[in-house]
């Protein structure tokens, strides 16, 4: 928490098994996943299956990285990066640290690519500070849910925002690289010249990293320190390069000491089952315990994305923090089913589009969702769905109409693609390089379905929701990530039309098993 704050208070997914009766009766039902949050938490109290290790991993799985979070009484909320994905900067909510569900959106219309925000509550509103199109911006509210202000700019370059109070009252953000700014009274302007105040810890020379990179820059307040834990080392590359440190001062400007326990979270060796470790914020419990969130990516499944983890960090004598568990990975997310109809008012918050909001180009309606065609290879954006497991298996029913293809696929980018899609000809396969032949199927309607087991990727269709058929096409995906594309994103599930006409989607489904890689 802030310096004033302080003072003020006194201080989710598996294979699908093509015969399973529920999921081939999804075409009949109407289970829509309301307003995108099940009723039951996203992820059960099983991810932690060793209280002693003291690491949740993850607690939010998918690609959610640079997590920003805060605690208002004995409820948390958290959010990431979006990047181009609308609605962005999605508000997840927890009552207990470990089950999250999403509750808002700060960024309801598209506004740049969004990175690294910073959560902030001050004087009983909320902000959230974040860079995209070159500066930085924020937007408030008085409800951390929301709804959220228009974003207003800061007009200063930089990225990963960190917002302080001084010991004066005043104002502050910390920026990547070190860098220091004075903001107004209420938050959302800067005063003065942006100053150099950090200059960071430094690992040894022969460590293996991607960069130094100094960035994300939180600060907590704590027993009269100002603690500025940034992350260094690359956010990826080799998996030993990202990382999470610390130092403190008695002001936000220093001087700084470094702390002992430097690095506090590193991956150490590509045995770990989670690479690339940092980008952490701390916080606290009303018990007093403390934990600090941080991205990774899981081992062999860059494809994931940077993930959500939870770990407990303790206090030592002298005043500093460091991890208190052995930081053992566990197993997660368990078993997941999520439904949704697709014929809601409105979309739930589990669907996004990059570039645009999705009411841009997909309707709702009782009747399904309903997306006109562009042509190929013209610029548009799937509707997405963020999966977060080893192995799962999504379905949708399409109906097409004119010459339009209607499309159930995994995407990267618009260079790294691939799925299944129905047209009035009937069903193909097609990647991003390449289209394969047609099955005649008749009537311009199908159900697809996308099995993902552990990166291997095979195609499925019906014409009834019954009697399902593969395509003799089976794809292999390990690569399709960050590391070899570029860009920070993940392996999405897509819902796409191209061709002149329109597409009716209907009952989606997903459905995952628990991890069952090593420790």
């Amino acid at each position: 928490m802030t310096h004033a704050e302080a003072e003020s208070r006194d201080e989710g997914y598996g294979l699908y098994r093509p015969a399973r009766s529920e999921l081939d009766d999804a075409s009949g039902q109407d289970a829509a996943l309301q307003d995108s949050v099940p009723q039951a938490p996203v992820h059960e109290d099983a991810v932690l299956q060793d209280s002693d290790a003291g690491l949740y991993a993850p607690i939010i799985a998918g690609n959610y990285a640079d997590p920003s979070i805060i605690r208002v009484g004995d409820d948390y909320y958290m959010t990431h990066s979006s990047y181009k994905l609308t609605p962005g900067l999605i508000i997840w909510h927890s009552r207990d640290l470990r089950n999250w569900r999403r509750v808002g959106a700060a960024l309801t219309r598209y506004a740049g690519d969004v990175w690294a925000p910073d959560f902030v509550m001050h004087n009983d509103r909320f902000y959230i500070y974040y860079p995209a199109g070159g500066t930085n911006w924020v937007v408030t509210a008085s409800n951390p849910a929301g709804p959220w202000s228009e974003p207003v700019s800061l007009g200063i370059r930089g990225i990963d925002p960190g917002h302080t109070v001084g010991p004066d009252g005043k104002r502050y953000l910390h920026m990547s690289g070190g860098a220091f700014a004075t903001l107004s009274d209420d938050g959302l302007s800067v005063i003065g010249e942006v100053k150099q105040v950090y200059d960071g810890w430094r690992y040894p020379q022969d460590w293996v990293v991607e960069a130094y990179s100094l960035e994300g820059p939180k600060v907590t307040y704590h027993n009269g320190y100002y603690y500025l834990t940034v992350a260094v080392g690359g956010t990826a590359g080799p998996p030993t390069s990202h990382m999470a440190v610390s130092s403190r001062s008695r002001t936000p400007w220093g001087p700084w000491e470094h702390s002992p326990y430097n690095p506090i979270i590193r991956t150490w060796s590509k045995e770990e089952p989670w690479w690339s470790k940092g980008h952490a914020s701390l916080i606290d419990t009303p018990d007093g315990e403390w934990w600090m969130v941080y991205h990774a990516y899981r081992n062999g499944y860059h494809t994931l994305g940077r993930q959500t983890l939870l770990e407990r960090v303790e206090w030592s004598a002298d005043g500093w923090f460091r991890v208190a568990g052995r930081g053992r990975g566990v197993n997660s997310p368990p078993q997941e089913v999520l439904l949704d109809s697709l014929n809601e008012a409105e979309l739930g918050l589990h669907w996004q589009c990059e570039g645009c909001a999705p009411s841009s180009r997909f309707r709702t309606g009782p009747n399904g969702l309903t997306a006109e065609g562009t042509a190929e290879g013209a610029e548009r954006s799937p509707l997405f769905f963020m999966p977060g497991h080893e192995r799962y298996t999504a379905q949708v029913e399409i109906a097409v109409e004119g010459d339009a293809e209607g499309r159930l696929l995994l995407y990267y980018n618009e260079s790294a693609c691939l799925g299944i899609g129905i047209s009035a000809k009937g069903v193909r396969h097609f990647r991003s390089f390449k289209s394969y032949a047609v099955i005649p199927t008749g009537g311009g309607r199908a159900f697809l379905r996308i099995v993902n087991d552990e990166h291997i990727v095979s195609f499925y269709f019906s014409s009834d929701g019954a009697e399902w058929f593969r395509y003799d096409k089976t794809v292999e995906v390990s690569g399709m990530h960050h590391n070899t594309l570029g860009g920070f994103q993940s392996l999405r599930i897509g819902l796409d039309v191209a061709g002149a006409g329109k597409a009716i989607f209907r009952n989606f489904s997903y459905e995952a098993e628990a991890w069952t890689a090593g420790q």
